[in-house]
């Protein structure tokens, strides 16, 4: 299974803040869905502040540009991004229209 970090910031509004968690407390059943459909097995967000980090795991149906192509073609998705954009923004350095942005892994201790 391969993981995947991302990084994004929410605007720096603790009234916003709360609502988008709210929100993420309860997303709906079709958006969990394109997540599997995507090949996304298992997705967690962290935040610190404004900050956030999503892991991504998936399997090895899961490509970026397939599921960016599934959301676009989903009128539900859709939604939910217009949505959580009211409560994002970009990281900065971000290109435009850029979202959620892929980090790189720079450290990994394992117990053998």
């Amino acid at each position: 299974m391969k993981r995947y970090c991302l990084a994004l910031d929410l605007k720096n509004d603790p009234a916003l803040i709360a609502k988008y968690e709210e929100h993420h407390r309860n997303v709906s059943p079709e958006i969990k869905k394109s997540m599997f459909d995507a090949g996304i097995d298992n997705v967690e967000i962290y935040r610190v502040g404004p900050r956030m980090v999503m892991i991504f795991e998936v399997n090895d149906s899961f490509t970026f540009e397939r599921k960016a192509a599934m959301d676009a073609a989903n009128p539900k998705v859709q939604e939910w991004e217009a949505l959580m954009w009211q409560f994002q923004q970009p990281l900065p350095g971000s290109q435009p229209g850029e979202k959620w942005v892929v980090m790189d892994k720079i450290f990994q201790v394992k117990k053998a």
